[in-house]
């Protein structure tokens, strides 16, 4: 598969923010939003049967960040409660795209719709982890995210 993938199903993980993830004014640092987006990705894999120190130790790959698009809209506060999304966009033999999200969750009712904070496209490459260069993701895990 190359190209564009049609939109699948987003996967969603919690997150608290804690006084670690906030500046010195109380708001969420915008750095630590490419860690919250790191960690819904790997959880992500992770619900796949694709885990990273799995995956390095079978196959002598990894997956490394080769780009990021990331726009804030508004801040998290300590102890909000977020939602981080990843969705797959596109798929080609030796990268992918991830359409990534941070929700903030309604504090008032569960059907209120979550407000967007931060989005971002993160291309992530594979490489040979001996030598970090570029190489083609094995087939089992292009098949995996092919599903």
């Amino acid at each position: 598969m190359s190209g564009t993938v049609q939109a699948k199903q987003m996967f969603h993980w919690p997150v608290r923010v804690y006084w670690e993830d906030t500046d010195a004014g109380g708001i969420v640092f915008y750095a630590n939003y490419l860690k919250f987006f790191e960690r819904a990705r790997t959880e992500w894999l992770r619900s796949l049967g694709i885990g990273q120190r799995r995956l390095r130790e079978g196959s002598g790959g990894m997956f490394v960040v080769v780009q990021t698009d990331v726009r804030y809209h508004r801040a998290a506060r300590l102890d909000d409660a977020l939602q981080v999304t990843a969705c797959l966009s596109e798929l080609r033999p030796a990268s992918m795209t991830i359409l990534q999200q941070t929700l903030l969750e309604s504090e008032h009712t569960s059907t209120a719709p979550a407000e967007l904070l931060c989005d971002g496209s993160i291309r992530i490459g594979w490489v040979d982890a001996a030598t970090l260069k570029p190489a083609k993701i094995p087939k089992n895990i292009l098949e995996v995210l092919e599903q």
